[in-house]
């Protein structure tokens, strides 16, 4: 069964809570409309349809653009070796979802890193810590309001962090360059080089 098919059959049993399956360049994708039913529909997708791994669970942060969390859950069945991608969006008001632990366990880290990073909140998950920041942390790093060059913080009994700026570090792109591999080189020229 090709995911195509697998993404009708999840839609028909859930009706309009879920959107038409997208194909784009061989990957499925469905909108879930109501994020609060998230880990019914991936209980069926696994149970049902065979999705038996979760292979992550991603957020992108709309800033501007209503409802602003997009979460993404990539689905994997082995029986029929396919891949889909399931989509929900929850507005920053709510920034909270159910967890899909109980389904996967493996989401437990996934939601774990979304949660730290960018502040969503998954409800009923067994230990919802950060997993990268040190707890207490006040920032969420990956929120497109969160400045590239970082904040100021205090980590208890450690130490004090100054701002990083990253201005001619390996990971920041160069505006204006002609192409791709000069706009994001692996590395950066040292001060000698051109």
């Amino acid at each position: 069964m090709t995911a195509l098919e697998l993404a009708h059959q999840l839609r028909e049993r859930f009706g309009g809570v879920l959107g038409q399956p997208e194909e784009f360049r061989g990957e499925v994708s469905l909108d879930l409309a109501d994020p609060e039913r998230v880990a019914e529909v991936c209980r069926a997708a696994r149970d049902e349809l065979g999705f038996d791994l979760l292979l992550d669970i991603t957020s992108v942060d709309n800033q501007d653009r209503p409802p602003r969390w997009l979460l993404v859950y990539h689905l994997y069945s082995l029986r029929h070796g396919q891949m889909l991608r399931l989509r929900t969006r929850v507005p920053e008001e709510r920034s909270e979802l159910p967890t899909v632990t109980g389904v996967w366990p493996a989401a437990d880290w996934h939601e774990r890193e979304v949660y730290d990073m960018m502040g969503i909140r998954f409800r009923g998950h067994p230990d919802l810590r950060r997993i990268l920041m040190w707890e207490g942390y006040p920032y969420h790093p990956l929120r497109k309001d969160f400045p590239l060059g970082g904040l100021p913080s205090e980590v208890p009994g450690v130490a004090f962090t100054e701002v990083a700026p990253l201005e001619g570090g390996p990971f920041v792109t160069t505006p204006g360059a002609a192409d791709a591999i000069h706009r994001e080189p692996r590395a950066k020229p040292g001060p000698t080089e051109g």
